[in-house]
């Protein structure tokens, strides 16, 4: 049997969130402590975190990556940037998409110049930050079928470093007010950005697995927040699988480094924590996925994976716009 499909589990459509809830901390909350499960609502989490913990939080920002253009048929192009290297490249969605061809987006003329299977590089001789902030819309994933009222409810209140091409999800139910509470009740809230790449929507393969490394992103940890992770008196908490990459990546027996720097780094079954992670927020995520993997080897599978067998049956709701964990190790 593939390893993968250890992942697997039913989840019935319904259970997949299509809208916000507003206010954002009235969603449910899973606490899953060492002996037992309760359930709570998420703006509860308050209870859970105590003086001198430190709470850490992914500050990236989603920009606006999404764009729909024209081909000179006047077929229509469905385009999202994934990054800059020598020249924008994009996911492409349309029909006869081939080298060559022009796609127009407004003012704006990019002439694909590579196209490898669904990835095309496009040069519009232009700056692509120019592009996307004059016709870019923010990329909503694509098991979420609704349109979004209002398009800041897919950024953490706290966004400030743009970079993602989807949300740090774990970090929606945070509100202004929530996160007040919790410094005044002395609580560190720290910060590191990990900006999260199109490789997050994408299924795994055996040979990801196999060779334990996943796609690259960048991360950068500031020299501030490693230095307080690393002289806390109290426990460590990650709000998202993004931060536990992140930290994971930049640790080595209980000590955070600060820098900049890619990670490939794929935590599954069998991986050795390294910075003291104490409990992570974190959403029900989707099956057969790297971020599921990931919070099974931080609580242990058959924990992990009886929780969501139980969310299932309570009617939680699940990925992005969905209810809330709380993990302890």
């Amino acid at each position: 049997m593939d390893i993968i499909n250890k992942y697997d589990f039913y989840l019935p459509k319904e259970l997949i969130s299509q809208n916000p809830i507003e206010p954002r901390d009235e969603c449910r909350l899973m606490v899953l402590k060492e002996n037992k499960i309760e359930d709570r609502i998420f703006r509860d989490i308050i209870d859970y975190l105590e003086k001198d913990d430190i709470l850490v939080l992914n500050n990236s920002k989603v920009i606006r990556a999404r764009l729909f253009g024209k081909k000179p048929t006047g077929g229509n192009v469905e385009l999202l940037f994934i990054e800059k290297k020598d020249l924008p490249v994009f996911l492409v969605k349309g029909k006869n998409i081939r080298e060559g061809m022009t796609v127009e987006i407004g003012e704006f003329v990019g002439k694909i110049i590579e196209k490898n299977g669904g990835m095309a590089k496009i040069d519009f001789k232009t700056d692509i930050k120019k592009l996307i902030e004059k016709y870019g819309k923010i990329p909503i994933p694509p098991y979420i079928k609704n349109d979004i009222k209002n398009p800041d409810m897919y950024q953490t209140v706290y966004s400030s470093e743009e970079g993602s091409i989807a949300a740090p999800t774990a970090g929606l139910h945070f509100t202004e007010d929530l996160l007040n509470r919790i410094k005044n009740k002395g609580v560190r809230i720290e910060y590191l950005t990990l900006h999260i790449s199109y490789a997050t929507f994408k299924h795994i393969e055996e040979s990801e697995i196999k060779n334990k490394t996943l796609h690259e992103e960048i991360y950068h940890i500031p020299e501030e927040t490693a230095e307080k992770i690393n002289a806390r008196n109290g426990r460590l908490f990650a709000v998202g699988t993004t931060v536990v990459r992140a930290l994971e990546s930049s640790s080595r027996n209980n000590k955070v480094y600060p820098g900049t720097f890619n990670t490939d780094l794929f935590i599954m079954e069998g991986y050795r924590f390294q910075s003291g992670i104490d409990g992570i927020i974190t959403n029900f995520h989707i099956p057969r996925s790297s971020l599921i993997m990931l919070v099974t080897a931080f609580g242990g599978y058959e924990r992990v994976m009886g929780a969501y067998k139980i969310a299932v049956e309570k009617g939680y709701r699940f990925f992005s716009f969905g209810d809330a964990m709380l993990i302890f190790r």
